[in-house]
């Protein structure tokens, strides 16, 4: 006698199914059609790739890509090295050790419009915090936020400040797995300190590493918030990345135009987060 299998288990999977198709496969869908489109609140016109022609021919949308790209590697890099040398030293045993994770991991709780306004007031190039400390030492404070060329990586700064206390705790995660026997073995052989770093940590930390790096990056490419509220994309186009650049776009009533610029960020998260997740995922399974 041949026992059917029951259906039962697969209800358990329908309500997560529902909110899948509802909030991201529908959405998803209807933003592919009306990047197609010329469309308002009320009507759309179907108008083909003209948008992404459009979108593919301004100078600014192209700058805001090439900072987005930009602002997420950079952010991205900055978040995994300094996550893991904060990771180690707040393992390490030092004085006061739970009150510094605290106060590292504090900013990432913190409202990130909130800080965004903070940190705009603490880089004011007159009045700020941070340039009358310079002028107190004799230094002549840069416009943080308001020089085109440092504008971008003032932003990232305020990025890397908000976020490494997340890279920090996941990389304390990544440390505490490691069999203390490791290190052992390696004092045995005569390693230095920093030979066992490189040796022993470094690898070993890599599932942490990936992590890091892949949310740091997805993070970096649809960062929005912190960018908005410090220098709403300026001075002129300067800081514009892709996220600041479409709400412009919505704000200015080219819905068609800004909906392809969305498809076009998801395509690229999507581009580089897919393969550079299979990469690392497989060096990991060849350690």
């Amino acid at each position: 006698m041949i026992r059917q299998k029951s259906p039962y288990p697969y209800w358990f999977v329908l309500p997560a199914a529902v909110v899948f198709v509802t909030l991201f496969l529908v959405p998803t869908l209807a933003s592919l059609w009306f990047s197609l489109t010329r469309w308002d609140l009320f009507t759309a016109h179907f108008i083909g790739l003209d948008n992404y022609r459009q979108f593919f021919k301004e100078p600014f949308l192209i700058q805001g890509l090439g900072n987005t790209l930009v602002y997420a590697v950079l952010t991205s890099v900055s978040k995994s090295v300094l996550g893991l040398l904060l990771a180690v030293l707040l393992t390490s045993g030092i004085l006061w050790q739970g009150f510094l994770r605290a106060v590292v991991f504090f900013p990432v709780l913190v409202s990130t419009i909130g800080i965004g306004i903070t940190f705009a007031a603490l880089m004011h190039p007159t009045k700020g915090a941070i340039n009358v400390a310079l002028a107190w030492v004799g230094i002549d404070g840069p416009a943080w936020l308001s020089d085109p060329a440092l504008a971008l990586y003032s932003v990232a700064f305020i990025d890397l400040w908000k976020g490494v206390g997340l890279a920090t705790l996941i990389y304390i995660a990544g440390l505490a797995a490691i069999s203390p026997d490791y290190y052992e073995a390696a004092r045995i052989d005569g390693a230095t300190r920093l030979q066992q770093f490189w040796r022993v940590t470094v690898p070993l930390v890599r599932p942490a590493t990936v992590t890091v790096v892949t949310l740091s990056l997805i993070g970096g490419l649809r960062s929005f918030d912190i960018i908005w509220a410090t220098t709403k994309g300026g001075p002129g186009f300067a800081s514009d990345v892709l996220a600041s650049v479409i709400y412009k776009q919505y704000q200015a009533g080219f819905y068609g135009l800004a909906t392809a610029g969305n498809v076009i960020l998801f395509a690229l998260i999507a581009l580089i987060i897919l393969p550079l997740t299979w990469w690392l995922n497989k060096r990991e399974v060849d350690l």
